[in-house]
């Protein structure tokens, strides 16, 4: 089914990514409605309405279901159980939402898709954590099952004496352990896939983090990492088969030498694809609407050769001044009404 210009598209969630899919929403004619439980997110500020309610909220959410034409998410820590009200409208559906959701379910799936990913155990009590220590070999690391990102919920075990430590680090909740591994370096895949099993990759992106959060992407990739991207590749196209998404999915790879390793999926624009704006024909973003409205796929091509995109994180935002100034920077603020320490305030692109 296509639907046409015109049409209202809901995104849940009002940050960022729902900022920058609202902006190419309106380039192609269609309107947005933000669905946030905050006061005035940043989506908001570009979009047609905004409702206020929690992700939770049955009544509401069938409301703003029954003013939109079709519903997405920007972000995949919303509740699933209530979006069952309104599953007809809502792509990629819950079934993506459920397995990236839980860090156990997702290393499962995972693994059924014939994906590599880092030896692991599933924990739910401190023995469990010793037991795994154990199996898998020092050092660990231990990521909450539920609401972990940019690298909250996490703690790393190298030795006996701080097992309890850092379980209570995690909130002593359950967890997945995984295997330190070794690696070359860090990137993604992101592929959008369409209702009728089409879909459309770009050149993947290596990523540089620090504390947990991303630092840098820079396309092409080195000659280490692009050794393995086929690979990685035809990975992230069985996953997007193995799940039926339609829209954007994010899949993030430890380039080592066993060949490309699964970290984690994400079920949307990321942001190691923000600079698919200026540096590629179709930004994820476009292709994200595309995807979920039915229109024909653009191409993925590169814009030039290459581009690096960096965030702006707490008070990098505070240089926009000379970022303006600088006429080979792409530069995005988000509009956040303060910034905090490892906060995402814009990102800036240079193309080569």
């Amino acid at each position: 089914m296509t639907i046409p210009p015109g049409s209202t598209i809901g995104i849940l969630g009002g940050g960022q990514l729902g900022r920058m899919l609202s902006i190419a929403a309106a380039r192609l004619g269609y309107k947005c409605h933000i669905f946030d439980p905050h006061e005035s997110p940043c989506a908001a500020d570009v979009a047609a309405a905004h409702t206020r309610a929690a992700f939770d909220d049955v009544a509401a959410l069938e409301r703003f279901a029954s003013e939109v034409d079709v519903v997405t998410y920007e972000f995949e820590n919303v509740p699933v159980g209530p979006l069952e009200a309104i599953a007809d409208k809502l792509l990629p559906s819950t079934r993506s939402l459920a397995i990236a959701q839980d860090r156990a379910s997702e290393k499962e799936f995972l693994e059924r898709c014939g994906a590599r990913v880092a030896p692991w155990r599933a924990v739910l009590t401190l023995t469990d954590v010793a037991c795994a220590a154990s199996e898998l070999g020092m050092p660990i690391v231990l990521k909450t099952r539920r609401y972990g990102y940019d690298g909250k919920g996490q703690a790393w075990i190298a030795s006996g004496d701080v097992t309890e430590q850092s379980w209570q680090a995690i909130g002593a909740q359950p967890a997945v352990a995984e295997s330190g591994i070794s690696f070359e370096s860090e990137f993604s895949v992101i592929i959008a896939r369409w209702a009728d099993g089409l879909h459309a990759v770009w050149d993947p992106a290596e990523n540089e983090h620090g504390e947990g959060i991303l630092r840098r992407s820079t396309v092409p990739t080195s000659d280490a990492v692009a050794v393995q991207l086929p690979e990685a590749c035809e990975v992230a196209v069985r996953i997007a088969e193995a799940l039926d998404h339609v829209g954007v999915l994010t899949v993030e790879f430890f380039a080592s030498e066993d060949g490309p390793l699964v970290n984690e999926i994400a079920p949307r624009v990321h942001n190691s694809g923000h600079w698919t704006i200026e540096g590629a024909v179709t930004s994820q973003f476009e292709q994200h609407i595309r995807a979920i409205c039915g229109l024909p796929r653009g191409t993925t091509d590169l814009i030039g050769a290459g581009a690096t995109m960096d965030n702006l994180i707490g008070d990098d935002v505070d240089r926009w001044p000379e970022l303006v100034a600088d006429p080979g920077a792409h530069v995005h603020i988000y509009g956040k009404d303060e910034a905090r320490p490892g906060r995402k305030m814009g990102h800036v692109t240079r193309l080569r």
